[in-house]
């Protein structure tokens, strides 16, 4: 990450005599792109094969703000703000270009957008990896908003992420799903041990992160109790799923059925990631699956355009399943 007073490569300027500030509070408090796009705009169906039309949704579609219920102390939003396309893993399958692409839209003041408009849909935390602790801590200086950093405290090490982490004012942390994997599969349950309570040491909710059922299960027969778990849910019922295949960046959750089955047996709050298999799966699907199947919280990267109809669906989602087969842990 750049330093925080430097605009890195591709970043957007603030246009001349307003303030930045101004900028962004004009930005989301207006119908998202409302002055700039219309709402069904025309498109040249002969050279834009795909996309017939494009339906931006503004505030003023909002239907309610996503609820807040306590995780320990934390106070947290059902539905969280995802941060791999932000920091450019987006998991493109075999699209080279996708990475740089989303970076290239993910110049910091579309972050700060991003945050804020996020944080009007009631939308209070952003999941992602230490790396982007630079701009979430200058979006706080500027009074831009409060959005709260949960981390994955990826990095060279377990401890150096989690101290990096904590000390950029991280309100929760857990170890990186496939940092868990493989220690799991190399039995470093102590490592994994050490790393919770480092978390818990200062204060902060501790988590444990997986992409495979097996680490979970790992984590439980050797006496491992996070406060909370993240942990991939989706169907395969998508095209690029190869079931039973290599996994070529497509397939995230290896075993959905034996994941809900386990996991209505935990106690712990879940906090469920790539709910839509990195965009292959609708959100109104995705969401009521997680949610049916037990999740308490879904994580979900969002570029701005979505979060308005996102919210609305998860909305739609969470009354819908307020009973179901996993009691809802918190």
């Amino acid at each position: 990450m750049s330093d925080a007073n430097k605009r890195p490569a591709g970043e957007a300027a603030t246009p001349p005599g307003v303030g930045r500030r101004a900028a962004l509070a004009g930005l989301v408090a207006a119908p998202l792109l409302g002055a700039c796009v219309p709402k069904k705009p025309k498109v040249d169906t002969v050279t834009a094969a795909t996309i017939k039309s494009f339906n931006f949704r503004t505030l003023k579609d909002l239907k309610g703000k996503v609820p807040h219920v306590k995780l320990g102390k934390l106070e947290l939003s059902r539905l969280i703000l995802g941060g791999n396309h932000i920091g450019g893993w987006s998991h493109a399958r075999d699209l080279i270009y996708v990475d740089a692409l989303v970076k290239q839209y993910h110049h910091k003041w579309k972050i700060f957008e991003t945050f804020a408009l996020a944080e009007k849909c009631g939308i209070n935390a952003f999941l992602t990896n230490p790396c982007l602790c630079d701009i979430i801590k200058e979006y706080w200086y500027r009074k831009l908003g409060k959005i709260q950093f949960i981390s994955d405290c990826g990095g060279s090490s377990i401890e150096a992420g989690i101290k990096t982490s904590i000390d950029f004012g991280a309100a929760a942390c857990y170890i990186h799903g496939g940092m868990a994997d493989a220690m799991v599969a190399r039995k470093q349950f102590d490592q994994l041990a050490k790393g919770l309570d480092l978390i818990r040491s200062n204060g902060l909710p501790a988590g444990i992160g997986g992409h495979k059922l097996a680490t979970v299960q790992g984590c439980v027969e050797a006496g491992l109790r996070p406060d909370f778990w993240m942990k991939t849910l989706h169907h395969h019922r998508y095209w690029s799923a190869r079931d039973g295949k290599d996994e070529c960046d497509n397939l995230w959750c290896d075993k959905p059925d034996e994941t809900i089955a386990y996991m209505k047996e935990r106690p712990e709050p879940w906090i469920a990631f790539k709910t839509l298999a990195a965009g292959a799966i609708r959100p109104a699907d995705g969401f009521r699956y997680a949610l049916k199947a037990g999740a308490d919280f879904l994580c979900v990267g969002m570029y701005d355009f979505q979060l308005v109809e996102d919210t609305n669906i998860a909305l739609e989602a969470l009354a819908e399943n307020q009973q179901r087969d996993r009691p809802w842990r918190v």
